[in-house]
């Protein structure tokens, strides 16, 4: 069974990380909310509070997947866990799935991650995104790299990293059963 974590800071978007985490664990991918802030509730940007089911001590570094939802401050938030860019930069160099929508990519663009691949992130911090090719989309994957826009496209980022792990068959059809329209 594939397995994706999928972390939580202080002020991330809400949609950016309760979408991806649905349509993946509804195609069976053993996907977790993990929090970076030593509690398993974290609160969004939107003052939504949620459960993590595990908090960054816990997890194991096998996963499959580690996604970065957006939002502001959890940007900040997720970018100055130590611990979480060490992981990034290990799962990067194993060649294994990174994916970051919103703010997040920005955090993948420090790392140097981005850096020569097409990618898309928040309109007005293409800036920040440094040696990155910026492409105007709402989800794009380059290599062992995706993407995404802002919460306007957390469904096509989630079906996107649902492709990267399950294929187009599976990711299709979880499109089809929430009847996506793109």
């Amino acid at each position: 069974m594939k397995k994706v974590y999928v972390f939580l800071a202080e002020g991330f978007e809400e949609m950016e990380a309760v979408t991806p985490i649905d349509l993946l664990r509804r195609a069976g991918v053993d996907a977790k909310l993990v929090s970076v802030t030593g509690n398993r509730a974290v609160t969004g940007a939107h003052g939504v509070t949620y459960l993590a089911d595990l908090l960054f001590e816990e997890i194991e570094e096998d996963a499959d997947m580690l996604v970065l939802p957006g939002g502001l401050p959890g940007t900040t938030n997720l970018q100055a866990h130590e611990g979480l860019t060490k992981l990034l930069l290990k799962q990067h160099e194993a060649h294994k799935w990174v994916a970051a929508i919103c703010a997040a990519p920005t955090i993948l663009a420090s790392l140097h991650i981005t850096d020569g691949r097409r990618a898309t992130c928040y309109p007005g911090l293409e800036d920040q995104m440094d040696a990155a090719k910026m492409i105007p989309c709402g989800a794009v994957q380059d290599g062992n790299v995706i993407t995404g826009r802002a919460a306007g496209s957390a469904d096509e980022f989630g079906l996107a990293c649902l492709r990267a792990l399950k294929g187009e068959d599976t990711a299709r059809q979880v499109a089809s059963d929430i009847v996506y329209r793109a």
